[in-house]
């Protein structure tokens, strides 16, 4: 399969209409039409179920759209990473370092100057990424490592990890709630305040009555608002802002941060930092 036939495929899959994705690709769509066409008669089966001027996707067109992002997600890291070891030819290349709000300074402190100690250490380049966007930038390239909170940031297959830490669980109430003077609370006592809809590595949010929401900037206004309430990792904790109070949870799992990276990487760098980090432990 070429790449130009997936993505070609990937948009008619995702706009489920063959008009809208051909003006997506700024292509013709009898162009469009017949390109889908010969991928099929050389898979030897349909990918889409027409139905008036809509598509949907066959069992085998779900398998290739998830197989199909997958590769093209990988021929654009390859492009990305490609041309910054090109820009860094002349020494060489660093790491870059994805890490979202929430994420313990102190962690990261460590595991950045445990590294730099280590002979060969190559410069880390730490890049903030907004929630559910670790995992975009590792398969797409724009970061060779991630760290993520588990299980609330669990990423697909296709990337592999390391645990180095886990921390305890804070709820972020309202600064007037009545129980942000509580020393602690259970599960059970969190207060009737909608969550927050965290969204999902594609960029969707799932459904419910909560807000949806960007970024923590937004998330903690919501909540300085009384329109919110949130469960977050307690090293999120030195970075609220004023108006939230924050409260530890006793009887909610601990979270598990992951050093994730992608399963295909033979960065001898990244290994190296990998190394590292287990040791934190």
């Amino acid at each position: 399969m070429e790449t130009r036939e997936l993505r070609y495929f990937v948009a008619v899959a995702e706009e489920s209409h063959y008009g809208r994705a051909a003006a997506r690709l700024g292509i013709a769509q009898p162009a469009l039409t017949r390109t889908v066409q010969k991928l099929e008669r050389r898979l030897g089966t349909p990918l889409f179920v027409r139905s008036g001027r809509t598509v949907s996707l066959t069992p085998a067109g779900s398998v290739l759209l998830r197989e199909g992002r997958n590769a093209l997600d990988a021929v654009e890291a390859a492009d990305r990473r490609t041309r910054r070891a090109g820009r860094a030819e002349a020494e060489r290349p660093g790491i870059a370092l994805a890490t979202k709000a929430g994420v313990s300074v102190d962690l990261l402190a460590a595991l950045l100057d445990a590294y730099a100690a280590e002979p060969g250490a190559v410069p880390v380049d730490v890049v903030p990424a907004q929630i559910g966007e670790p995992e975009r930038m590792l398969r797409d390239g724009r970061a060779d490592v991630a760290l993520l909170h588990l299980p609330d940031d669990d990423p697909a297959t296709g990337l592999d990890r390391e645990d180095i830490a886990t921390e305890g669980v804070i709820v972020v109430l309202p600064g007037g709630h009545p129980l942000a003077a509580r020393p602690a609370l259970t599960l059970a006592e969190l207060p009737d305040l909608p969550r927050p809809r965290w969204p999902r590595t594609d960029g969707s949010y799932p459904d419910g009555p909560g807000p949806a929401f960007l970024d923590s900037a937004q998330l903690f206004q919501l909540i300085a608002l009384g329109r919110a309430c949130a469960v977050l990792p307690e090293s999120a904790r030195p970075s609220l802002p004023r108006g939230v109070a924050a409260v530890p949870v006793t009887d909610a799992a601990p979270l598990t941060v992951h050093l994730v990276w992608p399963a295909h990487s033979r960065s001898r760098d990244v290994a190296a930092l990998v190394r590292v980090a287990t040791r934190l432990r």
